[in-house]
């Protein structure tokens, strides 16, 4: 059985390759690398493996699951950041508002209205990403269309609670890397979009990049890519 301190030295390890990897790809975007943070998303991962990536440096985490996020992440370090990206169901709407200082998988004007009905009103309220479906595969959530993501925006864009931040995306799951720089740069044009249609907002995140084609996100202008394979190994 790996020690904590073996587990630890890993993922730090990885972490280095990671930053390696980073400002190599940023350096062919013309980027400057600090605009990009290292997300590690802990889907499956023990409290243990968190609490590694944290001792390694890392300072914002990912959670797919509400539940799994609320029992792994109580009483966790005040510096670390916890995002949800995984779909969030309406029902689950109450946990997620007092877990996650950040939802990046909006995609529907009443996950808005639930989380707003649970925010606290002496808290700091809440930051969203609104996903899009760049790979236009069906077993994928997000806005499918720019009218789709439009219409979200006109309906949460008053909110006092909700502050929207950037978009997200999933990348398609293929070894064709010119379709997925076309995904990325899509959601690329498709912020740029937004800022010059509403000039209120101020979107600063692109959230797009895994283990698979991070790369590729950076070089496509993401600035937050989100790593779980790469930093843990296999899931179990």
């Amino acid at each position: 059985m790996i020690s904590k301190h073996e587990q630890i030295s890993t993922i730090r390890e990885r972490i280095e390759d990671v930053h390696e990897r980073m400002e190599s790809a940023a350096a062919r975007a013309g980027r400057n690398v600090q605009e990009i943070r290292l997300m590690a998303a802990t889907k499956t991962q023990s409290s243990d493996a968190v609490r590694a990536a944290y001792e390694a440096g890392i300072r914002l985490f990912g959670e797919n699951r509400v539940l799994e996020a609320s029992e792994k992440y109580n009483n966790f370090f005040q510096d670390a950041e916890l995002h949800m990206i995984g779909h969030l169901q309406r029902n689950k709407a109450d946990t997620a508002a007092a877990t996650f200082s950040c939802i990046q998988s909006i995609d529907k004007v009443s996950t808005v209205r639930a989380l707003e009905k649970y925010l606290n009103p002496e808290g700091p309220g809440m930051d969203i990403l609104l996903e899009f479906n760049t790979s236009r595969e069906e077993s994928k959530n997000g806005c499918r269309n720019e009218d789709e993501l439009y219409s979200l925006i006109d309906e949460i864009i008053g909110s006092e609670r909700i502050s929207i931040t950037g978009l997200m995306t999933i990348g398609p799951f293929t070894d064709d890397e010119i379709e997925v720089h076309r995904a990325f740069s899509l959601l690329r044009v498709l912020s740029e979009k937004v800022s010059a249609r509403y000039g209120e907002l101020r979107l600063r995140e692109l959230s797009m990049g895994m283990s698979s084609d991070y790369e590729i996100a950076i070089e496509e202008g993401s600035t937050i890519i989100r790593l779980g394979t790469t930093l843990f190994g296999k899931r179990i």
